[in-house]
């Protein structure tokens, strides 16, 4: 029955009640479960119409709390064949019968049927060579047998009666809301919608007179605004700068995602025949597929170094390319970065600095638990005069501390652009091992002297994963 259905007979029925009601009421009021039944709906048909008109205040609603008495699986089948210890006393004849005999008859409700029907002193045992067992009474009455029927009907019994059965699970109590209703301030035969505005035709009809209008709560709130939450991995981005400007650090300029294979490898000695270069390490722009300007002289020192050597060094050996170094593609490193800022420091005049840069970097790898094609490099390096891998490893240490973490292993690796290089270990007290967490070392001379860097100055850097660090 659809809800307006349901609402107008309710709406009328109210406004025909006499004195004394016919539909279970009284003092003009409707109880909710009679009408129901007298509609042939469920009560829950008919709450949602209940609530509509008490909001509009067309009704008075007075609640009621019931319980309904529902029969279980297990009492289902009790109702049908009699209860357990029922089933029990009618296989036991006059003259008894072996107890294994008995439980074969009887099946599976043998073992809470032979308890229940000593509890109730309807049956006995005899011990002897073999255990039997008797009727101690003529007849009995299956009292659980006949509740369970009568509420299935809808009987209602005692709370006495009702309360040995809910224990053993054969009914369930289910309580319920029922409703007296009654006519209520704002009572009408038709549910009418308050207007939310005041408009011209009503100004101009007169309308606004008889209208009903919707209470305004002017002391209202609104709806409160949401507000935006920092992402986990921004605030230990934070945690990260705080630390390196506290050190007296400078961040560098990151916001360059593309960048050519020069500033990207050539200029960190990187030969243009490392695997870090080829297609299925590096993702390789298709449009603009190269970079047009560079510092040429700068440029010439880069391919001399790398094809003949100098500055102590040998070289590749190898015919350096221009068109290679001219690939753009997205930066594999913020290294590139770093590389850019040297050359910038060689341009304007040498002056020791400390640079760090946390951003996005880019790698055409699988991903995995423990690998992104994007994530987050940080890096940080000092450029002085004089400085040493014994510098390096206390700068670490002092990073490292500021973080929480004290316990700091150094292992020799290989890095094109770096020597000497270490890769850095912390215990993880968790785990009970170590893992590593960055890489670090110092910058070649084939990179840094073709800058124009002075011949005594050394630049220690190190760099981790933000993401791979929070995991870990």
């Amino acid at each position: 029955m659809e809800p307006s259905v349901v609402e107008e007979r309710l709406l009328l029925e109210l406004n025909g009640r006499s004195e004394k009601g016919d539909v279970g009421g009284d003092d003009g009021a409707v109880h909710s479960e009679d009408f129901a039944k007298l509609l042939g709906v469920e009560h829950v048909a008919i709450v949602g119409v209940i609530k509509s008109l008490q909001a509009h205040e067309l009704i008075d609603v007075q609640e009621q709390d019931c319980k309904r008495c529902t029969v279980t699986e297990e009492g289902e089948s009790y109702a049908a064949d009699g209860s357990p210890e029922a089933q029990v006393f009618r296989k036991v004849p006059a003259d008894g019968i072996a107890m294994n005999e008995l439980k074969g008859l009887v099946g599976k409700v043998y073992d809470i049927g032979f308890k229940q029907a000593m509890q109730s002193k309807w049956i006995s045992i005899q011990k002897g060579a073999v255990t039997t067992v008797h009727r101690k009474v003529e007849t009995i009455q299956d009292k659980v047998q006949e509740i369970l029927v009568g509420v299935k009907k809808g009987l209602e019994f005692s709370e006495k009666e009702m309360e040995p059965l809910r224990k053993r699970k054969l009914i369930s109590v289910q309580p319920y809301k029922v409703y007296v209703l009654r006519k209520g301030p704002k009572f009408a035969l038709k549910k009418t919608k308050p207007a939310t505005d005041l408009t011209r035709d009503m100004l101009a009809s007169g309308a606004w007179k008889t209208q009903e209008f919707k209470m305004y709560n002017f002391n209202a709130l609104g709806i409160p605004t949401a507000g935006g939450h920092l992402h986990p991995l921004l605030k230990v981005r934070a945690q990260f700068q705080k630390i390196f400007l506290e050190m007296g650090f400078e961040e560098m300029p990151t916001n360059n995602f593309v960048e050519s294979s020069f500033w990207n490898f050539d200029a960190l000695f990187q030969p243009q025949m490392h695997p870090a270069r080829d297609s299925h390490d590096t993702f390789f722009l298709a449009e603009p597929a190269t970079a047009r300007s560079f510092p040429e002289d700068y440029l010439e020192r880069v391919k001399n170094v790398h094809e003949r050597g100098g500055y102590g060094s040998t070289g590749y050996g190898y015919d350096w390319k221009r068109s290679e170094a001219a690939k753009n593609l997205l930066r594999t490193h913020t290294t590139a970065v770093s590389s850019r800022m040297l050359y910038k420091l060689a341009q304007d005049g040498f002056q020791p600095k400390k640079y760090f840069s946390i951003d996005r970097v880019f790698r055409n790898e699988a991903v995995d638990k423990t690998h992104l094609a994007e994530f987050h490099q940080i890096e940080g390096l000092v450029c002085d005069r004089g400085l040493t891998l014994g510098d390096l490893i206390g700068m670490l240490n002092e990073f490292f501390g500021r973080l929480g973490i004290k316990k700091l292993r150094f292992k020799p690796a290989y890095n094109p652009y770096t020597e000497p290089s270490m890769e850095i270990f912390s215990y993880h007290e968790t785990f009970q091992k170590w893992v590593e967490i960055g890489n670090s070392g110092m910058f070649r001379p084939e990179m840094l002297l073709p800058m124009g860097l002075p011949s005594d100055v050394s630049v220690i850097a190190w760099g981790l994963s933000l993401e791979r660090l929070i995991l870990r």
